[in-house]
């Protein structure tokens, strides 16, 4: 399991996105979801800037993701939304979550269309929670291709590029009102031990858990070098 990508929710478009951030291009529609998107790639995983692009597909939506966009976006406007975490075997995953009380979503199959109009496809699963209010949990993604091939095919169509994979993310740092229930809980999700009293560190990012009353209970920053 490796951090796949960090999601950050925005009432800008993805054309807006792409003239503002260097490195970030248009990513594609999730057409089902009536959202869309831009991402960044960089050495370790990707940004994504996740946007409404149909109001009316996405308030009918149920999927957890939309959900959390329209709720987010409502209520904080533009900000971190979320982060998700790539395995490669989702179903397996999904049993132990279960196995340890964790009650998820069950797997979900998903795609979106990219700008050129190829489908890419993917399978997600995330973690029920009855607090909204606090941070939610990450959520999983298993990609239809292999890590080395699907980044080798955004390096050929530009995707990625040398100076991106100049980059990576070193640290997220996220707020919680619940601090030592919060990283008890990811550790047993992740499946790695505590680094201290309130990080986490899974294949050299470091996830830092905070309270802070003066901020939202939701990722506060993504740290890069």
């Amino acid at each position: 399991m490796k951090l796949d990508h960090v999601v950050y929710f925005t009432k800008r478009t993805p054309e807006k996105i792409a003239a503002q951030y260097e490195g970030a291009f248009v990513g594609g529609r999730h057409e089902k979801w009536g959202t869309y998107n831009a991402l960044k790639y960089v050495r370790n995983a990707y940004i994504e800037w996740l946007a409404i692009e149909n109001n009316d597909l996405a308030e009918s939506s149920s999927h957890p993701l939309v959900t959390q966009l329209r709720q987010d976006l409502a209520a904080y406007g533009d900000g971190w939304g979320t982060l998700c975490f790539s395995t490669e075997d989702i179903g397996e995953l999904d049993e132990r979550l279960k196995l340890a009380g964790i009650e998820t979503s069950g797997v979900i199959d998903a795609s979106r269309k990219t700008s050129s109009g190829a489908l890419k496809k993917w399978k997600m699963l995330f973690i029920e929670e009855q607090n909204n209010n606090d941070l939610p949990c990450p959520f999983f993604i298993e990609w239809e291709e292999d890590e080395i091939s699907r980044r080798e095919t955004l390096r050929k169509d530009g995707s990625i590029t040398e100076q991106s994979e100049a980059e990576c993310i070193q640290e997220c740092v996220l707020v919680t009102e619940n601090l030592k229930e919060t990283v008890a809980k990811w550790s047993t999700i992740l499946n790695v031990e505590v680094e201290d009293s309130n990080s986490l560190l899974l294949n050299g990012v470091r996830f830092r858990f905070e309270t802070d009353l003066d901020e939202r209970n939701r990722m506060l920053a993504v740290v890069t070098g």
